[in-house]
């Protein structure tokens, strides 16, 4: 027994430098583009930085950190890591002796494989010490899976971070555009009526005809049936975005409006190589195709043979009251275990999670792909939705001036009411076309900084990479 004992620490460093079987984790190799397209920087680095503070208004801040700490998809994903990592220490667990306690009594004329002339009490209390031996990686295999798929989980919560935040941000800029449009619905009822009011006094002295008076009735009307459309809009929107933050349906606060937003200065989006080390995505596939390519291997060290050891040392005895003083009692034992014919049942079986392997792969490279669509959409969008910004501004200006000359030339009798309607029509149309295009505009920045995997999310990552920077 005590050479057995002896044994297990020569065992225990074997197993834990036994060779693993199965392929090595490679990291896949991409080709990437040496700069982005629409890039006009093109820098090197990318800036980390909490980007939501580059609109310059403190209630997105404030729904940021509220939707970070409050949000239940943060929380479920939070959870997931939390099992991740019980899921690593149940795996890990296996590659280790295990020690268990047996305690047993009974009666007969029969125990041990041996008949008694007459009836006897049998007690014993032993430790029992198993060991399948981890010859051929299968456990070590396991546990690089799961430390994989934890890192992973890792990664999905930051995705989901991300996603949140850009959510949070884009639904509160699409709020801001429903009650500015809202405002110039509610605007436009106000000076149509006053328009009403005079071409009914004018109407009721004979100066114009009906069709006229009609027709300013029904301009009126059109923008009174907006008021109700962009209400119902504000409050949904309020609903969705109060979901976001983890709260009851209800009336989101106000900071600046849509037209106070500032739009943030050029973005250095860095080279297309340092997306791979920063999205969160990618990283999550990546690991995700380390932990499949590591149950390959487990997979395959299920085709040879099982080492196992077993050691009971205790106590027992006929009389429970010189139990402890009978002497010990111990055995000891080793077993193998292999596969002899199943039918290619264990090939297949590596088959499978070969081709799992390929899927997670290919999973991979679509990630990094569409990483690399998305930048350049957003960097296109930001590019073009600025001159259509621009150009909608100057249109709404022309507009505006176009709608006071025409009414100036109607009250002056040189033009027809039709030309008054067909401005005011451009005019109004022209103004809520500007709010839309704006949120867009704005939206776009949230649509790149996501792309680039966005910035800190914490205050600890935040206070180390400062720290970093001074060490340098």
């Amino acid at each position: 027994m005590k050479k057995l004992l002896l044994l297990i620490p020569i065992l225990l460093i074997i197993s834990l430098s036994s060779c693993s079987v199965g392929p090595d984790f490679q990291k896949p190799q991409i080709d990437t583009l040496q700069t982005y397209r629409f890039d006009s920087l093109k820098v090197d680095s990318i800036a980390n930085l909490e980007w939501w503070n580059l609109f310059d208004d403190s209630m997105i801040d404030t729904l940021v950190i509220t939707a970070l700490e409050e949000n239940k998809d943060i929380l479920i994903a939070v959870a997931r890591i939390e099992e991740a990592r019980a899921g690593l220490t149940f795996v890990g667990a296996d590659r280790y002796p295990r020690l268990d306690i047996q305690a047993g009594a009974g009666r007969g004329n029969f125990a041990g494989g041996q008949k008694f002339i007459s009836e006897t009490n049998t007690f014993s209390v032993t430790p029992a010490l198993s060991w399948e031996i981890d010859f051929w990686g299968k456990y070590s295999r396991a546990t690089e899976s799961a430390r994989a798929s934890l890192l992973a989980s890792e990664y999905s919560l930051r995705t989901i971070q991300i996603a949140l935040i850009s959510e949070v941000i884009g639904t509160y800029f699409q709020l801001l555009d429903y009650k500015q449009r809202l405002d110039i619905a509610n605007a436009t009822v106000k000076s149509r009526e006053k328009s009403l009011d005079i071409i009914q006094q004018r109407y009721d002295k004979g100066i114009i005809p009906e069709i006229d008076l009609n027709q300013a009735q029904i301009q009126r009307e059109i923008a009174v049936a907006l008021v109700p459309v962009f209400e119902r809009f504000v409050s949904k929107t309020e609903n969705t975005l109060s979901i976001l933050l983890g709260k009851n349906p209800g009336a989101i606060e106000n900071g600046k409006s849509l037209s106070e937003q500032q739009t943030p200065p050029e973005i250095p989006v860095g080279i297309p190589s340092i997306l791979l080390q920063r999205r969160p995505d990618v990283l999550q596939a990546e690991n995700l195709l380390h932990a499949q390519n590591a149950r390959v291997g487990v997979a395959a060290a299920q085709q040879y043979p099982s080492f196992s050891l077993t050691a009971l040392l205790g106590v027992a005895s006929d009389d429970l009251s010189t139990l402890t003083s009978n002497g010990l009692a111990w055995s000891a034992g080793a077993s193998l275990l292999g596969p002899l014919f199943n039918f290619n049942k264990n090939s297949a079986r590596v088959e499978v999670e070969e081709a799992k392997t390929k899927q997670s792969l290919f999973n991979y490279e679509r990630t990094v792909l569409n990483a690399f669509r998305e930048v350049e959409d957003a960097l296109v969008d930001i590019e073009t939705y600025k001159r259509e910004v621009e150009a909608k501004e100057r249109q709404v200006v022309a507009a505006k001036n176009a709608e006071f000359l025409s009414r100036l030339r109607y009250n002056q009798g040189v033009a027809s009411y039709l030309e008054v309607l067909d401005t005011e029509r451009t005019s109004f149309s022209s103004a809520l076309e500007l709010s839309q295009t704006k949120q867009s505009y704005l939206t776009t920045y949230i649509k790149l900084y996501k792309a680039l995997g966005g910035g800190w999310i914490n205050k600890i990552e935040k206070e180390n990479s400062l720290n970093n920077k001074e060490n340098k």
